[in-house]
């Protein structure tokens, strides 16, 4: 599934995305990309992945779900409870702007890796980076 939108190049730089984002945060961030969303709502889909994932077994419970369902031109980002005590409503909204400026010209990897960097941008405000953090979940998409 995975070649049907991104190439190996685009992948790598996702997840080398995502390891320059949590240079600077003790946040974890995590991709998840499906063809069609499976539940009528996509946030009650990316709180499944969040879960299935593991994404709420972090220490500091700061793990951020971006979650795509490339056909069905869906997304979502999640934060998990540590992010939602300390953050606004709105807080996410900057970022989901930003990917689907790239979405929408079909840019999805770059669309991504803005809105990680975003993503990295905004933890690192809340949680910035600690010198014992440990990167707590792979970098790498996860497919369906």
């Amino acid at each position: 599934m995975s070649s049907k939108l991104f190439t190996t190049e685009e992948q790598e730089a996702v997840k080398l995305a995502i390891q320059a984002a949590e240079f600077h945060t003790s946040g974890e961030i995590r991709v998840f990309v499906e063809a069609k969303c499976k539940e009528k709502e996509v946030l009650d889909r990316a709180v499944q992945q969040f879960h299935h994932l593991k994404m709420q077994e972090t220490d500091q419970r700061n793990g951020v779900l971006i979650y795509l369902a490339f056909e069905d031109k869906k997304f979502a980002i999640i934060g998990d409870k540590g992010i939602n005590e300390k953050v606004p409503d709105d807080f996410w909204d900057s970022t989901k702007d930003i990917m689907l400026s790239y979405f929408k010209k079909n840019e999805m990897a770059e669309g991504l890796a803005q809105g990680i960097a975003k993503v990295g941008e905004q933890l690192k405000t809340y949680f910035p980076y600690d010198k014992n953090d440990k990167n707590e979940l792979p970098d790498e998409i996860a497919f369906s």
